[in-house]
C-alpha cells in the first residue's frame, strides 16, 4: 500500500509544514537520501507541545509529543517530495528529549516517532537505525526535537 494512502487510512492529520525560522532548509536531498532538519511537535492548530519530561510531563506525554514530531516531519517530506511514496525506507532517526537529569526513558519517548514511521512505511522499511538522548533544554521550550534520514526510491 502506498505511504500516502496508509497515512490517510490511519486517520492521522498532518500539521502545516513548518517554515524555516533560521538559516537552514527543512529538508534536503543528497543523492538518493533525504535529510530532515530537526523538527518539533507542531499541532494542526500551529501550537507546539512544550515542557520537560520528568518535570510536569511523563513518558507517555513525551511519546505523544514524539509522534506529533513524526507527523510534522511527514508534512515537511510530503511538501518537499510531493508524495511520501517517494520514500523507500527510514534510514536514521535522531531524537532529543527535554528532560530532567534523572529521566532515563528516552527510547520510550522516541518510540512515538519510530512507531509512527513503522505504521506508515511498514515493518521493514519503516524501521531504521536510531539514537535517543536527553537534553536540558530544546528550542522554543519544546519537549522533543527529531531529525531523520530517508532513502528515496529511484525516479
Amino acid at each position: 500500500m502506498s505511504a500516502d494512502k496508509r497515512l490517510e487510512e490511519l486517520g492521522y492529520e498532518l500539521p502545516p509544514p513548518p517554515k524555516a525560522v533560521g538559516v537552514y532548509k527543512p529538508a534536503m536531498n543528497v543523492g538518493n537520501l533525504c535529510y530532515t532538519s530537526g523538527h518539533v511537535p507542531l499541532n494542526v492548530d500551529g501550537t507546539m507541545i512544550t515542557g520537560c519530561v520528568g518535570r510536569g510531563a511523563d513518558e507517555q506525554e513525551g511519546y505523544l509529543a514524539a509522534r506529533q514530531v513524526g507527523l510534522t516531519m511527514l508534512a515537511t517530506l510530503k511538501q518537499h517530495l510531493g508524495s511520501l511514496d517517494r520514500i523507500q525506507r527510514v534510514v536514521k532517526i535522531f531524537g532529543m528529549v527535554a528532560c530532567t537529569e534523572d529521566f532515563c526513558g528516552h527510547p520510550g519517548v522516541i518510540n512515538g516517532c519510530s512507531e509512527l514511521m513503522k505504521e506508515v512505511f511498514g515493518d521493514d522499511a519503516g524501521v531504521g537505525t536510531r539514537s535517543a538522548v536527553g537534553m536540558s533544554s530544546l528550542p522554543l521550550g519544546v519537549m522533543v526535537e527529531i531529525e531523520a534520514v530517508f532513502e528515496l526510491n529511484e525516479e
